[in-house]
């Protein structure tokens, strides 16, 4: 079963299910492949520098409303991986909760970055 026809099972609207899974192919291609080639189920640990650094300096499209859109695709796909046994239950527990408590920081930090009058990058990144 490929991604899209699991995130289309959970009875999501299409405009969703193709959301979901841009966000999800921009993670893995452009992310995870960015440094070193990182696979997607070995990824999960690496959403907190994803969501709170990397998206945050490149792309042209970091919101708020796109960050908290990558971070529910996230916790779908990871747990699509999840129920076929490819990464473990510690790991989309600590995911979630990582999302949960670390998402006030990502918009804060997001919107220092977008602050023109903010011309220390030491502040935007908390230096």
């Amino acid at each position: 079963m490929n991604l899209k026809t699991g995130f289309s099972k959970r009875n999501l609207k299409e405009k969703t299910v193709n959301k979901h899974t841009e966000n999800i192919d921009f993670y893995i291609n452009e992310f995870l492949l960015y440094d070193d080639a990182t696979e997607a189920k070995d990824g999960i640990c690496e959403v907190g520098m994803f969501l709170g650094y990397w998206f945050i300096k490149k792309t042209m499209w970091a919101s708020a409303s796109s960050t908290r859109s990558n971070a529910a695709s996230l916790k779908k796909f990871y747990s699509f991986l999840y129920e076929r046994g490819m990464v473990e239950k510690e790991d989309l527990t600590f995911l979630k909760e990582t999302i949960k408590e670390e998402m006030p920081e990502w918009l804060a930090t997001l919107a220092r970055y977008d602050d023109p009058s903010i011309t220390d990058m030491g502040e935007v990144w908390g230096l």
